[in-house]
């Protein structure tokens, strides 16, 4: 791995670290301003929807510049919206105001996130040779949920009582700040800036693309395109499922979790963020070991999908601490040793088809069409007054359900084409790049 790499991951870390800690405070805020409980992961939907409406833009905007630069506005594009979100808690506006500048400012670091993902990925295919997708996709996304186990608990820490009382105790934050959530969110945006000053020292790859089309109407049709072919190309399809069911219900997992903690635990907010870090930490350790499979070995790992989903609806039976940890920790590595190589194997499959930035921006279009999906059922069961381990089993069935569809579909691609696998690690035909 060369040191652009781990610059890479580095402010990868760093945004990752603030976006997960700005959720905590979000959250925080929220329940400080009195919103009703579904209110959190509708916060999360419009993040989401930021992804959807921007995909067939976003690969464009990561191939037309070197993606160092485009990861550095978009981290400045999240630095605005945790502006915003400071700043409505200042200017004196109602409640439901203050409410709806939150929903907005989230969707701004939303915007952000979305056109960062696929600089941040597309450059790792660009910076390391197909052999080594899996391994380098293991230290991004381990290093990825590292990120979010320390954003979580740094963003429960900020909201925890005692913490925030030492906090706005100290003169230089009391002088410019009233509130918990309003010095949690000053530090977090710190955080921000210090990943888009790494951003600035990745250095250029050195690859470039065709110039990129810029007309709206033609960008969403080429974008429907890149969606077709990844979708009918027999590896691609599988891997693009998966991952979009995986992030799909890690998403909504994050809420069921802090939700779990307060009704079936009796946890507060702060103690909650702690659970959704200890899941996360177990994603590191399958994340690690998924470094050890091949890419041609990539989709023997789905079973363990199917597991993961049984697994989660052990949550309403455990009460005692050491057993809520072993059974979060047991959840996030099942999930993590899975999913890597199903992305290292859709980012092989779409480097080879299309080009870096288009295919990470299809990945993410269906992932968060997904979110999207998934949250807004559990907004609705919410909304409905079900306990939180009746959604729990509904959740696991779901996803164990699903799996096991996605392991028929792919034995019935691979009786059809027995040649799959031996196509897995080849170099195709997508667009020419040019070396320099």
């Amino acid at each position: 791995m060369n040191k652009g790499f781990y610059l890479v991951m580095a402010a990868q870390a760093l945004s990752s670290v603030a976006d997960n800690a700005l959720l905590i405070a979000a959250i925080a805020l929220i329940a400080d301003l009195h919103g009703p409980d579904w209110m959190a992961p509708m916060m999360k939907w419009w993040f989401a929807l930021a992804y959807v409406v921007l995909a067939a833009f976003v690969g464009a905007f990561a191939d037309t510049l070197p993606k160092g630069r485009v990861m550095f506005i978009t981290n400045a594009v999240k630095m605005a919206g945790c502006a915003l979100m400071f700043g409505c808690q200042s200017f004196g506006l109602s409640t439901d105001s203050q409410l709806a500048a939150v929903f907005i400012a989230y969707t701004l670091v939303g915007v952000g996130a979305a056109a960062y993902s696929p600089a941040k990925y597309g450059i790792v295919t660009e910076m390391l040779p197909p052999n080594d997708l899996v391994k380098g996709n293991s230290w991004i996304e381990g290093l990825t949920v590292i990120s979010i186990i320390v954003g979580t608990v740094v963003g429960g820490l900020l909201i925890n009582p005692t913490v925030s009382a030492a906090l706005l105790s100290h003169d230089w934050i009391s002088a410019v700040v009233d509130t918990r959530t309003e010095a949690a969110i000053l530090l977090i945006g710190l955080v921000y800036l210090a990943a888009a000053l790494t951003n600035l020292a990745i250095p250029r790859t050195n690859v470039t693309y065709p110039r990129q089309e810029r007309n709206p109407v033609k960008l969403i049709a080429i974008f429907s395109n890149y969606v077709r072919v990844l979708w009918r190309d027999k590896l691609g399809q599988i891997s693009l499922a998966v991952t979009t069911l995986f992030w799909g219900a890690g998403a909504t997992l994050q809420f069921i979790v802090i939700e779990w903690g307060a009704q079936h635990l009796g946890y507060r907010l702060d103690q909650a963020s702690i659970l959704m870090g200890v899941a996360a930490f177990g994603t590191v350790a399958g994340a690690v070991l998924a470094g050890r499979v091949p890419l041609r070995r990539a989709l023997s790992v789905l079973p363990i999908g199917v597991a993961m989903g049984f697994t989660v609806m052990l949550m309403p039976f455990v009460y005692e601490k050491w057993a809520v940890y072993t059974l979060l920790l047991l959840v996030g590595a099942l999930s993590g040793y899975f999913v890597v190589p199903m992305n290292a194997l859709l980012q092989h499959r779409g480097h080879v088809l299309l080009s870096a930035g288009h295919s990470i921006a299809v990945q993410n279009f269906n992932e968060q069409l997904n979110i999207l999906l998934m949250l807004a059922i559990y907004s609705l069961l919410l909304w409905l007054q079900l306990p939180i381990n009746a959604i729990i089993i509904i959740f696991g069935t779901l996803v164990a359900a699903l799996m096991l569809v996605i392991m028929m579909w792919n034995r019935r691609n691979q009786l059809e084409n027995p040649g799959l696998i031996a196509m897995i690690g080849q170099h195709g035909h997508g667009q020419a790049l040019k070396q320099h």
